[in-house]
Protein backbone atom coordinates (compact mmCIF):
# COMPACT_ATOMS: atom_id res chain seq x y z
CA UNK A 1 0.00 0.00 0.00
CA UNK A 2 1.49 3.24 -0.96
CA UNK A 3 0.22 6.98 0.34
CA UNK A 4 1.44 10.20 -0.48
CA UNK A 5 0.06 12.96 1.32
CA UNK A 6 -0.26 16.78 1.01
CA UNK A 7 0.43 19.48 3.91
CA UNK A 8 2.40 21.80 5.36
CA UNK A 9 5.30 21.90 7.02
CA UNK A 10 6.92 25.61 8.72
CA UNK A 11 9.47 25.70 11.51
CA UNK A 12 11.27 28.33 13.22
CA UNK A 13 14.20 26.75 13.93
CA UNK A 14 14.35 24.03 11.02
CA UNK A 15 13.78 26.31 8.49
CA UNK A 16 10.79 26.45 6.07
CA UNK A 17 9.30 23.22 4.75
CA UNK A 18 6.47 22.09 2.38
CA UNK A 19 5.00 18.72 2.42
CA UNK A 20 3.70 17.71 -1.23
CA UNK A 21 2.82 14.63 -3.26
CA UNK A 22 6.05 12.53 -3.84
CA UNK A 23 7.96 13.21 -6.64
CA UNK A 24 11.59 12.47 -7.31
CA UNK A 25 14.29 15.54 -7.19
CA UNK A 26 14.52 17.21 -10.46
CA UNK A 27 17.85 15.86 -12.57
CA UNK A 28 18.22 13.36 -10.19
CA UNK A 29 15.59 10.01 -9.88
CA UNK A 30 14.60 11.24 -13.64
CA UNK A 31 17.61 10.76 -15.26
CA UNK A 32 17.88 7.28 -13.29
CA UNK A 33 14.75 5.86 -14.48
CA UNK A 34 13.00 8.00 -16.82
CA UNK A 35 10.22 8.89 -14.56
CA UNK A 36 8.62 12.45 -14.66
CA UNK A 37 8.25 12.07 -10.59
CA UNK A 38 4.36 12.98 -10.51
CA UNK A 39 2.99 9.69 -9.77
CA UNK A 40 4.46 9.24 -6.08
CA UNK A 41 6.04 6.11 -7.05
CA UNK A 42 9.55 7.46 -7.33
CA UNK A 43 10.56 8.76 -3.60
CA UNK A 44 13.50 6.29 -3.38
CA UNK A 45 17.43 7.79 -2.66
CA UNK A 46 20.52 6.93 -4.19
CA UNK A 47 20.77 3.32 -2.73
CA UNK A 48 18.50 0.86 -2.49
CA UNK A 49 15.72 0.74 0.19
CA UNK A 50 17.20 -0.62 3.49
CA UNK A 51 13.53 -0.86 5.13
CA UNK A 52 10.12 -2.94 4.40
CA UNK A 53 6.66 -2.11 6.33
CA UNK A 54 5.10 -5.03 7.55
CA UNK A 55 2.05 -5.72 9.55
CA UNK A 56 2.79 -2.99 12.46
CA UNK A 57 5.30 -0.69 11.13
CA UNK A 58 4.75 1.63 8.20
CA UNK A 59 7.57 3.03 5.87
CA UNK A 60 8.12 6.76 5.92
CA UNK A 61 10.23 7.72 2.81
CA UNK A 62 10.95 11.30 2.76
CA UNK A 63 12.87 13.39 0.00
CA UNK A 64 14.16 16.56 0.78
CA UNK A 65 14.24 19.70 -2.03
CA UNK A 66 15.19 22.76 -2.44
CA UNK A 67 13.55 25.14 -4.99
CA UNK A 68 16.31 26.33 -6.20
CA UNK A 69 19.06 23.51 -5.93
CA UNK A 70 17.86 20.35 -5.69
CA UNK A 71 17.87 17.90 -3.32
CA UNK A 72 19.42 18.84 -0.25
CA UNK A 73 21.36 16.33 1.72
CA UNK A 74 22.39 15.81 4.99
CA UNK A 75 19.13 16.61 6.86
CA UNK A 76 17.83 14.22 9.68
CA UNK A 77 14.02 14.08 10.09
CA UNK A 78 12.49 12.85 13.24
CA UNK A 79 9.30 11.24 14.00
CA UNK A 80 7.64 11.53 17.62
CA UNK A 81 4.80 9.68 19.06
CA UNK A 82 2.44 10.47 21.41
CA UNK A 83 4.45 8.31 24.43
CA UNK A 84 7.10 10.69 23.25
CA UNK A 85 8.77 7.64 21.29
CA UNK A 86 11.30 9.70 18.80
CA UNK A 87 11.79 7.69 15.63
CA UNK A 88 14.82 9.18 12.94
CA UNK A 89 15.83 8.90 9.82
CA UNK A 90 19.69 8.89 9.23
CA UNK A 91 21.18 11.64 7.03
CA UNK A 92 19.41 12.31 3.50
CA UNK A 93 21.35 11.32 0.88
CA UNK A 94 22.59 12.55 -2.51
CA UNK A 95 19.38 12.63 -3.68
CA UNK A 96 17.44 13.93 -0.64
CA UNK A 97 16.33 10.90 0.80
CA UNK A 98 16.00 9.44 4.46
CA UNK A 99 13.80 6.65 5.48
CA UNK A 100 12.43 4.87 8.80
CA UNK A 101 9.96 2.48 9.94
CA UNK A 102 7.47 3.66 12.46
CA UNK A 103 4.82 1.62 14.25
CA UNK A 104 1.62 1.88 12.36
CA UNK A 105 -1.97 3.14 14.33
CA UNK A 106 -0.23 6.78 15.89
CA UNK A 107 0.02 10.05 15.03
CA UNK A 108 3.45 11.60 14.99
CA UNK A 109 5.22 15.43 15.77
CA UNK A 110 7.45 15.67 12.34
CA UNK A 111 10.92 17.78 13.02
CA UNK A 112 13.73 17.40 11.50
CA UNK A 113 17.04 17.38 13.80
CA UNK A 114 18.83 20.60 15.46
CA UNK A 115 20.72 21.11 18.42
CA UNK A 116 17.58 23.48 19.90
CA UNK A 117 15.86 19.76 19.51
CA UNK A 118 13.49 21.50 16.55
CA UNK A 119 9.96 22.84 16.80
CA UNK A 120 7.26 20.84 15.99
CA UNK A 121 6.58 21.39 11.84
CA UNK A 122 3.43 19.31 11.37
CA UNK A 123 1.98 16.01 12.42
CA UNK A 124 1.77 13.04 10.22
CA UNK A 125 -1.27 10.44 10.85
CA UNK A 126 -0.28 7.00 10.30
CA UNK A 127 -3.68 4.70 9.82
CA UNK A 128 -3.39 0.80 11.53
CA UNK A 129 -3.49 -0.49 7.82
CA UNK A 130 -0.52 -2.82 7.39
CA UNK A 131 2.60 -2.69 5.20
CA UNK A 132 1.97 0.92 4.79
CA UNK A 133 4.59 2.58 2.25
CA UNK A 134 4.17 6.57 2.99
CA UNK A 135 6.03 8.53 0.65
CA UNK A 136 6.81 12.67 1.28
CA UNK A 137 8.59 15.10 -0.21
CA UNK A 138 9.82 18.24 1.76
CA UNK A 139 10.51 21.52 -0.28
CA UNK A 140 13.18 23.05 1.72
CA UNK A 141 12.87 27.03 1.42
CA UNK A 142 16.13 28.20 3.00
CA UNK A 143 19.09 26.47 5.24
CA UNK A 144 18.30 26.96 8.84
CA UNK A 145 20.33 29.49 10.45
CA UNK A 146 23.22 28.64 12.40
CA UNK A 147 23.22 29.96 16.27
CA UNK A 148 24.87 29.12 19.18
CA UNK A 149 22.08 27.17 21.43
CA UNK A 150 22.50 27.93 25.54
CA UNK A 151 22.68 24.19 26.80
CA UNK A 152 21.00 25.44 29.84
CA UNK A 153 21.22 22.85 32.90
CA UNK A 154 24.95 22.07 32.12
CA UNK A 155 26.72 23.30 35.59
CA UNK A 156 29.83 23.28 37.43
CA UNK A 157 31.58 23.41 41.04
CA UNK A 158 31.97 26.90 41.84
CA UNK A 159 35.61 27.99 40.39
CA UNK A 160 36.03 25.47 38.72
CA UNK A 161 35.55 22.74 36.06
CA UNK A 162 34.19 20.14 37.14
CA UNK A 163 30.59 19.41 35.42
CA UNK A 164 27.87 18.58 38.19
CA UNK A 165 25.78 14.94 37.66
CA UNK A 166 23.15 16.74 36.30
CA UNK A 167 24.58 18.38 33.26
CA UNK A 168 24.97 14.86 31.52
CA UNK A 169 20.90 15.37 30.84
CA UNK A 170 21.96 18.38 28.89
CA UNK A 171 24.96 17.44 27.23
CA UNK A 172 23.11 14.31 26.06
CA UNK A 173 20.95 16.65 23.49
CA UNK A 174 24.63 17.17 22.04
CA UNK A 175 25.64 13.72 21.87
CA UNK A 176 22.22 12.74 20.22
CA UNK A 177 22.35 14.87 17.22
CA UNK A 178 25.80 14.12 16.73
CA UNK A 179 25.33 10.44 16.67
CA UNK A 180 22.50 10.95 14.34
CA UNK A 181 23.89 13.62 12.35
CA UNK A 182 27.16 12.48 11.19
CA UNK A 183 28.43 14.56 8.54
CA UNK A 184 27.62 17.93 11.49
CA UNK A 185 30.48 19.25 13.54
CA UNK A 186 29.99 21.94 16.50
CA UNK A 187 32.47 24.32 18.42
CA UNK A 188 31.13 24.15 21.96
CA UNK A 189 32.19 26.91 24.09
CA UNK A 190 32.30 28.64 27.21
CA UNK A 191 31.55 32.15 28.89
CA UNK A 192 31.52 34.23 31.94
CA UNK A 193 30.54 37.10 33.61
CA UNK A 194 32.47 39.99 34.27
CA UNK A 195 33.55 39.39 38.17
CA UNK A 196 37.24 38.58 38.47
CA UNK A 197 40.16 38.85 36.50
CA UNK A 198 39.63 38.79 32.63
CA UNK A 199 42.74 36.44 31.80
CA UNK A 200 41.24 34.21 35.16
CA UNK A 201 37.93 33.85 33.64
CA UNK A 202 39.23 33.23 30.12
CA UNK A 203 41.08 30.03 31.22
CA UNK A 204 38.31 29.39 33.06
CA UNK A 205 35.70 29.38 30.40
CA UNK A 206 37.84 27.01 27.88
CA UNK A 207 38.80 24.39 30.47
CA UNK A 208 34.79 24.60 30.78
CA UNK A 209 34.27 24.18 27.37
CA UNK A 210 36.80 21.09 27.55
CA UNK A 211 35.34 18.98 30.13
CA UNK A 212 31.66 19.76 28.22
CA UNK A 213 34.09 18.39 24.84
CA UNK A 214 35.38 15.41 26.99
CA UNK A 215 31.70 13.87 27.99
CA UNK A 216 30.66 13.95 24.31
CA UNK A 217 33.60 11.93 23.42
CA UNK A 218 32.95 10.09 26.02
CA UNK A 219 30.11 8.81 24.66
CA UNK A 220 31.43 7.33 21.53
CA UNK A 221 31.66 10.73 19.31
CA UNK A 222 34.82 11.53 17.42
CA UNK A 223 36.61 14.22 18.92
CA UNK A 224 37.92 15.58 15.65
CA UNK A 225 34.33 17.23 15.03
CA UNK A 226 34.40 19.06 18.54
CA UNK A 227 36.16 22.21 19.28
CA UNK A 228 36.16 24.00 22.67
CA UNK A 229 36.71 27.55 23.09
CA UNK A 230 36.88 30.05 26.06
CA UNK A 231 35.49 33.83 25.68
CA UNK A 232 35.39 34.75 29.33
CA UNK A 233 33.31 37.84 29.24
CA UNK A 234 34.00 38.75 25.30
CA UNK A 235 30.56 38.08 24.29
CA UNK A 236 27.72 38.68 27.55
CA UNK A 237 24.11 38.25 25.86
CA UNK A 238 22.92 40.76 28.67
CA UNK A 239 24.41 43.80 30.85
CA UNK A 240 26.53 42.48 33.78
CA UNK A 241 24.54 44.95 35.89
CA UNK A 242 22.79 42.44 38.06
CA UNK A 243 23.04 38.90 39.64
CA UNK A 244 20.50 37.86 37.27
CA UNK A 245 22.19 38.75 34.57
CA UNK A 246 25.43 37.64 35.41
CA UNK A 247 24.10 34.19 36.17
CA UNK A 248 23.23 34.34 32.21
CA UNK A 249 26.48 35.38 30.82
CA UNK A 250 27.74 32.35 33.09
CA UNK A 251 26.47 30.19 30.31
CA UNK A 252 28.35 27.07 27.66
CA UNK A 253 26.89 27.27 24.36
CA UNK A 254 27.09 24.93 21.43
CA UNK A 255 26.61 25.65 17.50
CA UNK A 256 26.71 24.21 14.47
CA UNK A 257 29.80 24.59 12.48
CA UNK A 258 30.18 24.71 8.74
CA UNK A 259 32.72 21.53 7.09
CA UNK A 260 33.58 21.16 4.08
CA UNK A 261 31.40 18.91 3.22
CA UNK A 262 28.52 20.63 3.34
CA UNK A 263 29.14 23.80 1.37
CA UNK A 264 27.74 26.18 4.07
Amino acid sequence: MIVTATMALASKDAGEFQLRESEAPKGAQDRKDGKDGKDGKDAKGASKSKIAATKTEAAMKFTVIDKENGPIKGIVICLASPAGTKFCTDETDADGYAEVLVPVGQKYDVTYLSLGGGDVATSVTVTDEPKQSIKLTLRYKRPPARVPFVLKGVNFDTGSANLRHESALRLDLVVDFMQRRKSAAVEISGHTDNVGNAKTNKTLSLKRAQACRDYVISQGVEGSRIKAVGYGGEKPTVPNDTDENRQKNRRIEVVEVSTKSDGR
